[in-house]
């Protein structure tokens, strides 16, 4: 009866959690701004190529080790060596930094929106004055997210639903303005075409990868959930399929929806900043609602990510240094108030992020550069936790004789099982490579464009390089 109660979950259950783990509306507009329409391509292609392989190697990894807490460090723990274990408990929060330095940038445009309809408020501002209300703004939830206000939290629960409504909303709307407006003008010329679909395989396309791979990952997230699925060897990879359906249907669909609004040949500048909120007001007047879609959008932006920053400085924190060895994180990091606070982790994380916020002022003029180089640089940081899900695949199948009977196999052959893994670290570590190029022109933005590419290239080894101190300092306080 036990065993029963600990198998709640349908294969529909589990496919819901994990597409709303992975999967924003900002995928499509930040994919589209960079590919046009041709990213419909790329989308089908990374499904088959890298996603779903993703997906179903977590499912093994997480039915394997089904009683381990630390998600990936453990895998790595339980097929290699406590040293890898830390690196890869240190890559899993490090990544966070990037990620939330854009946090506040991010809920400015979404406040812009909100209460003027436009985004011209942070066009008016110099970049010292938006560095500034960032930097004020991560500070103000930094102190938040100190007094783990539950309230916050439980704002950003209702507004996370809120956007996955709202993703899904966007996409029914736009795909039915055409049947409410038979003389709808399309924004891209020659959608009935197959030719205006087919990418041009050249470096700058390359380049784009990176971000694709950033919008998929994270599905490591519900191994915890693999074996109370009913029937894990079929409900699981039956949900991950459902999922990677659910999201190649989103992509998709919201990518043409996207083709019908702006012009894929002409794709305006500010796109990845203002994309969205001109999306749906575009749609509220077709669909004679004005900007009631826009506020609502808005606002729920600006919740949401202010509850995801305060979560997410707190939760990652918690997991890293929650069951930390002594042998490699020294005692000043792990120090705790008398509430429990990790209060010179919150210190560090508040240093590394303040400096992430703060460098475009060596480098960018407006904010949408600022918008642009920011989520490129989270594309080419974040995927380098992924890799760890690869080595843990590989070193799994090294030692398959001892984890071989579990509940659910993606792969069976030893050999074929650690050349899969081999390409998912592969293909992540090209990505992250070529997105260090810039997507800027260096012949109209000499100074952005070296900016980006000396950023793009320093900041991933110095937020990693940091992780061998931790190491050096826990040994020199021992002895």
């Amino acid at each position: 009866m036990e065993e029963k109660d600990s198998k709640q979950l349908s294969w529909l259950m589990i496919a819901l959690i994990a597409f709303n783990i992975v999967w924003g509306l900002g995928n499509v507009v930040n994919n589209f701004a960079q590919q046009g329409i041709v990213v419909i391509t790329s989308w089908i292609l990374l499904l088959i190529i890298y996603f779903i392989p993703y997906t179903l190697m977590v499912g093994q990894l997480g039915s394997t080790f089904k009683n381990s807490e630390g998600g990936v460090s453990d895998w790595i723990k339980s097929t290699s060596t406590k040293q890898l274990a830390f690196f890869a408990a240190w890559t899993y929060w490090v990544v966070q930094i990037p990620y939330l330095a854009q946090k506040p940038q991010t809920i400015l445009i979404a406040l812009g929106w909100a209460f003027q309809w436009n985004g011209r408020i942070l066009e008016s501002l110099s970049m010292p004055m938006i560095v500034g209300l960032s930097l004020l703004t991560f500070l103000f939830l930094l102190y938040i997210s100190t007094k783990g206000l539950k309230a916050l939290k439980f704002l950003g629960t209702l507004a996370g639903g809120a956007m996955l409504v709202m993703s899904v909303l966007f996409i029914l709307m736009a795909v039915g303005v055409p049947l409410i407006k038979s003389d709808l003008q399309l924004a891209t010329q020659h959608m009935d075409r197959l030719s205006t679909y087919i990418p041009k395989f050249d470096f700058s396309y390359f380049t784009t990868i990176a971000l694709l791979v950033f919008s998929v990952g994270g599905a490591e997230a519900i191994s915890p959930y693999v074996n109370k699925v009913k029937n894990p060897a079929k409900g699981f990879p039956k949900g991950m399929i459902a999922m990677v359906i659910m999201v190649g249907a989103c992509a998709i669909l919201g990518s043409l929806a996207m083709a019908m609004i702006f012009d894929s040949n002409h794709i305006p500048a500010d796109l990845m900043r203002n994309g969205a909120y001109q999306a749906f007001a575009v749609l509220g007047k077709h669909w004679g609602i004005g900007n009631f879609l826009v506020t609502v959008y808005a606002l729920t932006q600006a919740i949401g990510q202010a509850a995801t920053l305060a979560i997410c400085i707190d939760a990652p924190l918690q997991i890293f240094l929650g069951s930390a060895d002594k042998d490699f994180i020294p005692s000043w990091l792990r120090k705790r108030t008398k509430s429990g606070m990790l209060i010179n982790g919150y210190l560090l994380t508040g240093i590394l992020v303040a400096i992430i916020i703060v460098l475009p002022l060596l480098g960018l003029k407006e904010i949408d550069g600022l918008v642009v180089w920011m989520t490129n640089l989270n594309a080419i940081v974040s995927p380098m936790c992924f890799l760890w899900v690869f080595v843990a695949y590989m070193f799994l199948y090294r030692r398959w004789d001892k984890f071989k009977n579990v509940e659910y196999k993606f792969v069976k052959n030893r050999r074929l099982g650690f050349l899969v893994g081999a390409w998912g670290f592969a293909f992540t570590a090209f990505a992250c490579i070529l997105g260090m190029a810039p997507q800027v022109d260096m012949a109209t933005h000499p100074t952005e464009w070296w900016f980006t590419l000396i950023t793009n290239i320093i900041t991933p080894i110095a937020l990693l390089g940091l992780g061998l101190l931790l190491p050096l300092a826990a040994r020199r306080e021992k002895k």
